[in-house]
């Protein structure tokens, strides 16, 4: 039995949820990734799959072997990923978690470039503003912004975001424009994020030299995920802080407003995250030092 090609078919399966679906991305005939999990079973002599003719499922003994195993595969292909980076050829698999805003407008439309440097690397980005765990989640990185909480967690500055205060045209027209932070409070609604976990609200601050204001807004709507904040202010529901490349486009095209331009936000600083007990695979490398160009090129550094 090809132990090890047994092992990857079988974590393949979990992972796609059949056979037909591992055997294409394992570009295997199907037959073969059925014998590779009999052939393991037969070695193991424990049943690993519950399967129908609708679905498969992991046994007690297949979710145990499933959750050891994957780890040992992926730092067998680790290993194998940082011998080929002494040749420029990282391979395998990275697992990164990041913002929402931060993948569509940024890093995703890049990575063509990140592919033709890397192409034998394959990349699972989970997209969410959510607080994640590097090792129940099995995540390699994160990228963040914001104070860093966790001071176990190795972090590499990558550049910093600034803020703008904007608002539709006609929510303008409706509702005046305001000429102090403190307008805010009185006269208007805001457009407000809350953290996803906790519920918090983000506080609403203003900074113009040593003065800071902290502005307790109303608002008919508070959302989680910045791509939807930008979409509620567009609709025309309230006053908007959001991260400046995000606003450009619509200040170039007259659907947003600056506003309050005296008085800005602090930098949110950003930063890719990783555990100190992972050990930092060519995969992480490689693309840590994309990140860090790509920010260069966008003046974000």
């Amino acid at each position: 039995m090809d132990y090890f090609n047994a092992v990857k078919a079988f974590i393949q399966v979990v992972e796609a949820g059949s056979f037909i679906k591992a055997a294409q991305t394992l570009n295997l005939p199907r037959n073969t990734v059925t014998k590779h999990i009999q052939s393991l079973e037969i070695h193991l002599r424990v049943k690993l799959l519950n399967r129908t003719t609708r679905r498969i499922s992991l046994t007690n003994d297949g979710t145990a072997y499933y959750e050891r195993m994957v780890r040992v595969v992926d730092q067998w292909l680790e290993a194998e990923s940082d011998l080929a980076s002494a040749q420029a050829r990282p391979h395998g698999r990275l697992r990164v978690d990041m913002g929402s805003t931060m993948a569509t407008m940024l890093v995703l439309p890049a990575l063509p470039d990140f592919q033709r440097r890397y192409p034998q690397l394959q990349l699972d980005i989970g997209v969410s503003d959510r607080p994640v765990d590097l090792l129940g989640d099995r995540v390699d990185c994160v990228i963040r912004g914001g104070a860093l909480n966790d001071l176990s967690l190795i972090a590499r500055r990558l550049g910093s975001l600034t803020f703008v205060t904007c608002a539709t045209p006609e929510y303008l027209a409706a509702h005046g424009t305001p000429s102090h932070p403190i307008d805010l409070e009185a006269n208007h609604q805001m457009v407000r994020y809350f953290f996803a976990g906790t519920n918090r609200r983000l506080p609403v601050e203003f900074v113009k030299g040593d003065e800071r204001i902290s502005v307790d807004a109303n608002y008919f709507i508070s959302v989680n995920d910045s791509n939807a904040l930008l979409a509620a202010a567009l609709a025309g529901m309230g006053v908007l802080q959001t991260l400046t490349f995000m606003a450009e486009p619509h200040f170039k095209s007259g659907a947003l407003v600056q506003l309050l331009e005296d008085w800005s936000l602090e930098p949110n600083p950003i930063y890719i995250v990783y555990s100190p007990n992972r050990h930092l695979s060519a995969r992480v490398r490689v693309f840590v030092e994309w990140l860090v160009e790509l920010f260069e090129s966008k003046g974000l550094r």
